[in-house]
């Protein structure tokens, strides 16, 4: 009986651990691997902006280059222009800003300080985080609606210098629109040197005779992208899309698919947080002031693109007055200590899901090896060899016990040669062998479920973690955040889980026996599709299992000895 539940012990804990995965995909908005089902088709027509009061105006719509400026939006009317229109790019330090002056939108943002993707078609060397041409649309507007007043598809003014200057720690521009609707629009954009947190001013100027209110909208417009497929197309299931933080709601993610269904749910009215495009490593995000009130919101617009922003509402303004509204829009790395500067809350666009408690410390502790050593696979390295030396002596009764197991083993398989013709005879004789040589068979699972959270949190640390983007390790690991190039690391994962089950002992239940080394190869070929910087993790931790297993069986006087399988 105690072999049966060995089994099937194996056996949930291997089916668990491909349904969480199946499920972590799921949730994180892509097609479940092993039992997908078809993805409704996206909606026509775009909604109304979400959280709209009835009889509001609705936001101009988003467009793409191939889909010029939308005519007959309400609300939107075509100015005559200023000037020509232009792109501008205005670069400080860390970023490189592309502006179009309709509307004064950003239309490029290029991270300096960040490489383009090793995988990716290089246009440029650094990365290009925001763009818009006939392949990829991803842009932040923000305009005024109410009335006909400027928005992002109103011909602007440029004015500001276009490179920070030698020694100055800022740099400004403005976008100045024309008079439209007795309404003049001002938007002031603050580039600091070292920062990717954009100070953003909206001066709204009443030049008519009588009080208007209009109101203001920010939004971030993108396509889905690649975000989505299967385990072999995206296996670390990373999530893309709209989130939304309140201080009330706390973190809210939005999945492309709901909003297609015209099913997302997040907070739509709010006074505090930020709403958010979130992708792998990096985001961006329009962020207010507390108190300010406004309606979030994401949609579909046209050519099936996105839109995720804020409608905020403003006091009238009066004849001959100006109102102003700061604001800010970070786009950049997530990076823990960045995010939680910019704004509280924004530090959890970097997702660990349920294992925030615990990936937390993990990564403060990773972060403080690094900067002892200076090298991100050698401090993931150091990171497993602590997470080992505090988890010692629980796993140290694992091994004991396994050890025990090995050493009656012998003993057991003899009595089950004696009694194969009557199993229960046999159950009981060798509950009493365990009796009498103090053994628990199921000893050694309890330490290993204990540790699972802790290196599922760890996993999730590695994963999220910008900082292992583009970074080497020794020879060939030129990338710890992409595949091994060679698979040279997943072989050598295999293999030493291969040894560390060759270590165990042998279960004296055939079918048991065999559980025992198909499990260890079947999850071993998802670490050939893992990133370089988790398979490392994995195989510095069976290494370091193998040593401490080996010395344990030593100290027992249990000889150790790799037991091969035996598929006949």
């Amino acid at each position: 009986m105690t072999d049966i539940r060995r089994t099937i012990l194996w056996v949930i804990f291997g089916f668990s651990l491909v349904m969480l995965w199946d499920q972590w995909q799921v949730y994180n908005g892509k097609s479940a691997t092993f039992f997908p089902s078809g993805k409704p088709a996206a909606t026509a027509q775009a909604p109304a902006a979400p959280g709209s009061a009835p009889g509001a105006v609705p936001l101009p719509s988003a467009t793409s280059p191939a889909a010029p400026a939308v005519a007959g939006v309400p609300g939107v009317t075509a100015a005559a222009p200023a000037a020509p229109r232009q792109t501008i790019s205005v670069s400080s330090d860390v970023m490189r800003v592309t502006f179009d002056t309709e509307g004064g939108s950003i239309v490029g943002m290029e991270l300096l300080k960040h490489a383009a993707d090793s995988t990716a078609d290089k246009t440029t060397s650094t990365l290009v985080l925001m763009e818009q041409n006939a392949q990829r649309v991803y842009v932040a507007q923000s305009g005024l609606v109410g009335g006909d007043f400027p928005n992002h598809k109103t011909p602007m003014t440029f004015s500001g210098e276009r490179t920070m200057p030698a020694g100055a720690n800022e740099l400004t521009v403005k976008f100045e629109s024309p008079v439209q609707g007795g309404v003049k629009l001002v938007k002031t954009f603050t580039l600091k040197r070292g920062e990717y947190a954009v100070p953003v001013r909206h001066e709204v100027t009443n030049t008519s005779a009588t009080a208007v209110t209009p109101q203001l909208y920010m939004q971030m417009v993108r396509g889905a992208g690649t975000s989505g497929g299967s385990f072999i197309t995206n296996p670390t299931g990373t999530f893309t899309g709209p989130a939304v933080y309140s201080e009330s709601q706390k973190y809210q993610k939005v999945e492309f698919s709901d909003i297609d269904k015209n099913k997302a749910e997040f907070q739509k009215e709010a006074t505090t947080g930020w709403v958010a495009m979130v992708q792998h490593y990096f985001t961006t995000a329009w962020i207010l002031p507390d108190g300010v009130k406004r309606e979030n919101f994401v949609r579909k617009v046209d050519n099936n693109l996105y839109a995720a922003g804020m409608i905020a509402t403003l006091q009238p303004v009066a004849a001959g007055t100006t109102q102003s509204v700061s604001s800010t829009f970070f786009a950049g790395p997530q990076e823990e200590k960045t995010l939680e500067r910019v704004a509280p809350g924004l530090d959890l666009v970097k997702d660990y899901g349920i294992f925030t408690i615990l990936a937390k410390p993990l990564y403060w502790l990773l972060d403080k090896l690094h900067g002892f050593i200076g090298n991100w696979g050698f401090s993931i390295m150091a990171l497993v060899l602590l997470i080992k030396v505090a988890f010692y002596w629980l796993q140290a009764k694992g091994y004991q016990s396994m050890a025990k197991m090995k050493a009656i083993n012998p003993k057991v398989m003899a009595m089950r040669e004696r009694y194969k013709d009557n199993p229960q005879q046999m159950q009981q004789e060798m509950m009493r062998i365990y009796r009498e040589e103090k053994v628990n068979p199921l000893g050694g699972c309890l330490p290993i479920m204990v540790q699972i959270p802790v290196f599922i949190a760890l996993y999730w640390v590695l994963l999220s973690s910008v900082e292992m983007r583009n970074a080497p390790w020794i020879g060939w690991i030129r990338d710890l955040s992409t595949p091994d190039p060679y698979y040279i690391l997943p072989v050598v994962m295999t293999l030493t889980t291969m040894l560390q089950t060759a270590l165990n002992p042998v279960p004296p239940d055939p079918m048991q026996a065999k559980m025992m080394w198909f499990m260890p190869l079947i999850f071993s070929v998802m670490f050939f599709f893992f990133p370089a910087g988790l398979v490392l993790y994995w195989i510095t931790n069976n290494v370091l299992s193998i040593a401490q297993q080996w010395v344990i069986n030593v100290r027992m006087g249990v000889p150790p000895e790799f037991n091969l399988p035996k598929f006949r």
